[in-house]
C-alpha cells in the first residue's frame, strides 16, 4: 500500500474543508456576541459543522483501522514527531468539538437553543470553563495545522519524495 484508501483521502480533504468553515463561523459568531448582534442560525450552523467534524474524524478511524495506512517514510527522529503531530491532531479533532459541547451545555446557549430566543444568548462566557478550553484547542489546532502543512510543503518541494501523492485521489496505476 502506498496510498490511502480513497475514502480516507475523501474524509480528510472534507475534514479541512469544515474545519476552515467551522474557524470562519465561529470567528463570526464570537465578534457577534461582543457587538451584541449573535444569532441562534450562527451558533446553530457553527455546531453542526463541528458535530461533523467529530463524526468524520470517528469514521476517519474507523477507516483507517479497516483500510490500513502506508508505511511510514522512515523512522528518524522526525518522522517520530510527524507521527505525534498526526496523533495530536487526531486527539484535537476529537477534543474540539466536545469542547465545543460542553461550552454549550454549560452556558446560557443552551437555554437559547432550546428556546430558540435569541435574547437568551449571553454576551459574555463568564463562569464557562469550557469555553476557555474550547479557545485554547482552536490555537492547538492551528498551531498543529501550520505544522503538519508546513511538513507536506517541505516533502513536496524540498524532499520531493512523492510524500503527498498519499493523500491524493489520484491512484497510482
Amino acid at each position: 500500500m502506498t496510498q490511502y484508501s480513497k475514502r480516507m483521502v475523501i474524509v480528510h480533504w472534507l475534514t479541512l474543508a469544515l474545519l476552515i468553515a467551522a474557524w470562519f463561523l465561529g470567528d463570526a459568531v464570537n465578534e457577534a456576541r461582543h457587538e451584541g448582534n449573535a444569532t441562534l442560525m450562527g451558533y446553530a450552523v457553527h455546531a453542526v459543522v463541528g458535530g461533523t467534524i467529530l463524526l468524520l474524524t470517528i469514521l476517519r478511524l474507523y477507516f483507517r483501522s479497516k483500510d490500513g495506512v502506508p508505511p511510514p517514510v522512515g523512522q528518524s527522529l522526525m518522522d517520530k514527531v510527524a507521527k505525534g503531530i498526526h496523533h495530536a491532531l487526531y486527539a484535537l479533532l476529537i477534543l474540539l468539538p466536545v469542547s465545543g459541547i460542553m461550552q454549550v451545555a454549560t452556558s446560557k446557549v443552551c437555554d437559547a437553543l432550546r428556546a430558540w430566543d435569541a435574547t437568551l444568548l449571553p454576551a459574555k462566557f463568564e463562569g464557562v470553563p469550557a469555553h476557555g478550553v474550547h479557545e485554547i484547542l482552536v490555537t492547538a489546532l492551528i498551531v498543529l495545522g501550520v505544522v503538519h502543512v508546513l511538513g507536506a510543503i517541505k516533502h513536496q518541494f524540498i524532499m520531493k519524495d512523492g510524500l503527498m501523492e498519499r493523500m491524493s485521489l489520484r491512484r497510482k496505476d
